[in-house]
């Protein structure tokens, strides 16, 4: 839970040595590069049209449902050969997938007309058949048709005429355009249909059968990635009497390696703290089993520099949130299930590993959340079970869960107040979130005052929000550099976030609503399967309602959990914690191949 102190770090070394030498800093990998020099208007990165259909080839073999056995002998290996296949075969199975949802389309369009065959304009004397499809409150007008015409089929909506003439017949013969039914029966695009379904296959089986060779393309383009990523870093240097110049930002811990590899090298270098007119990227360090917090952070903004690490915060704060909003312990169990199904997959990438570990936090919360509540996808324990001893909460109760959402509010933005106010310096600094803090919490007094007479909450209240308002107006006062008129304006000025801290705090109340809306929505699906199982015969029907009903909610609370969870911590929580947002680090290093 912590921002790595940088150093910024310039690297010294001897021209002819620059390439070796910036291949050794690739390979060590820790240093963010400062361009010495302007960057060209286009990047030479993904500039080659050979590179990018490379990628191209490689994103569709890695969407192969099942690899095959990976070849590793590079001598066997034409890039340019395995490339344009992979294209092409991409191009084919496009194409004639394309093909497919035409004939099915047009079968189905011809469905209605049945399984007919037309004749030759010869057998037909000069005649033509025209195909209308007329609806059932206009039939009567086929009886004043001078036209010959047959009925070929009806159904709820239409009746399906063939009409016999020469010419097109006019437009106000018929109330409705003509159907164009083509001149290809039914029967010849059923068998073009069962052609291009076998083409199909074999398009796929090639796709699939060229997957093996996933490991050396991704080899071969890393290899390029790297090779432009160094010519971008010799670009960025500096050269000045056969002595060139390397810049960038290095984390502290990382200087010992510098060190040795200065020393193995012959290089010099120097490493200085970062000024305060400086900017320096932001490395943030969390433990491993905690990271999915701060990939959910850097998903929505990198923390300045000189701010703090809200990660662990996060994985521990969305994780309540997801757990009030989905408040079922049964629809946690079949996600479970499901993270545990795909936990194997998950493993294969480092992101992978970061997502199930919070999946994990986050259902085992919701778990336990869901036993407190006592539901189990809409139903609740018998009483005098365990399960029903262990239910200690009531979704629907609204004098325990509304105040419940407020304090969970309270906490979650005081804390962000409570962070800023201890990395502050100076008295206009920290006097204005611990003025917040005073002001959220002696709000909070008064809301439980009313809720609980036993809590004596009238003069705590005024104390605090007396105490809070005061700092915060001192606060705007002494961080004001205008005179002493001027002062008092921006000191009340500084007030005015009261309406901003008042709508934040209420935001909470989602927890409660979302929580809510999911467990109703969960009851109402088991009484209707349970009235509909009272009227008609048989468990299919109330079965199916149960099914679709609660895959419905399950899927809205999914949704819900996530936006509005991320939503507390992006908005609410990072408006009172963050005052500046920053840019990642991005080490120059070589590209890890992770299969």
């Amino acid at each position: 839970m912590s921002i790595v102190p940088l150093r910024k770090v310039t690297v010294f070394g001897l021209g002819g040595d620059k390439t070796s030498i910036l291949e050794g800093l690739q390979r060590l990998g820790c240093m963010h590069l400062i361009p010495l020099q302007p960057l060209p208007q286009e990047s030479e990165f993904g500039a080659s049209d050979r590179y990018e259909d490379a990628q191209k080839a490689l994103r569709y073999l890695m969407d192969v449902p099942r690899r095959w056995h990976q070849v590793r002998d590079e001598t066997q290996f034409d890039l340019d050969r395995v490339v344009a296949q992979a294209l092409e075969n991409k191009q084919k199975q496009r194409e004639t997938e394309d093909k497919r949802l035409f004939l099915a389309r047009r079968l189905q369009e011809l469905e209605p007309w049945g399984n007919f065959t037309l004749p030759d304009l010869e057998e037909l004397g000069g005649y033509r058949l025209w195909f209308y499809q007329v609806p059932n409150k206009k039939a009567k007008q086929l009886q004043t048709l001078e036209l010959p015409w047959q009925q070929v089929g009806r159904d709820q909506l239409h009746v399906y005429v063939v009409v016999v003439a020469k010419e097109e017949p006019p437009s106000d013969a018929l109330s409705v355009p003509r159907t164009h039914a083509g001149s290809v029966s039914p029967e010849d695009l059923r068998r073009q249909l069962e052609q291009v379904e076998i083409e199909l296959d074999e398009i796929r089986a090639e796709h699939q059968a060229l997957s093996r060779w996933i490991i050396l393309l991704s080899k071969n383009l890393a290899r390029a990635e790297d090779e432009v990523s160094l010519r971008q870093a010799s670009n960025q240097t500096s050269e000045q009497d056969g002595i060139f110049l390397l810049q960038g930002w290095m984390p502290k811990p990382m200087l010992k390696r510098l060190d040795a590899f200065a020393e193995q090298h012959g290089l010099a270098f120097l490493a200085e703290p970062p000024k305060p007119d400086e900017t320096p990227p932001t490395l943030l360090e969390n433990p491993e089993d905690l990271k999915g917090g701060q990939d959910l952070v850097s998903f929505y903004q990198t923390p300045g520099y000189d701010n703090w690490d809200p990660s662990i915060v996060v994985f521990f704060s969305f994780a309540l949130f997801f757990a009030m909003i989905l408040a079922d312990a049964g629809y946690s169990l079949v996600l479970a299930g499901i993270v545990a199904f795909y936990w194997k997959q998950m493993g294969q990438s480092q992101s992978g590993k970061h997502f199930r570990r919070l999946a994990a936090v986050v259902l085992g919360t919701s778990l336990v959340y869901g036993v407190l509540v006592g539901s189990y996808f809409g139903l609740a324990p018998p009483e005098g079970s365990l399960l029903g001893i262990l239910q200690v909460l009531e979704v629907d109760n609204f004098e325990i869960m509304m105040p419940l959402s407020i304090v969970i509010g309270c906490l979650h933005v005081g804390f962000a107040n409570a962070v800023v106010a201890y990395r502050a310096v100076g008295f206009a600094n920290k006097a204005r979130p611990l003025g917040w803090i005073l002001v959220v919490f002696g709000g909070l007094a008064f809301y439980l005052g009313g809720s609980y007479e036993a809590i004596p909450a009238g003069n705590l209240g005024f104390g605090l929000l007396g105490g809070g308002f005061l700092l915060i107006f001192l606060s705007g006062v002494a961080g004001s550099r205008q005179k002493f008129p001027l002062r008092l304006i921006q000191g009340f000025g500084a007030l005015a976030g009261i309406s901003t801290m008042f709508g934040d705090i209420l935001s909470y109340l989602r927890l409660f609503a979302l929580g809510l809306a999911s467990a109703s929505l969960a009851q109402t699906f088991n009484q209707l399967a349970v009235q509909v199982r009272e009227v008609l015969p048989g468990p299919l029907l109330p079965i199916l309602i149960l099914l679709l009903g609660h895959g419905i909610n399950l899927g809205l609370g999914i949704i819900s959990g996530f936006v509005h969870g991320l939503r507390l911590n992006f908005i609410e929580f990072f408006r009172w914690g963050l005052s500046e947002e920053g840019y990642p680090f991005q080490a120059f290093a070589k590209k890890e191949i992770d299969l």
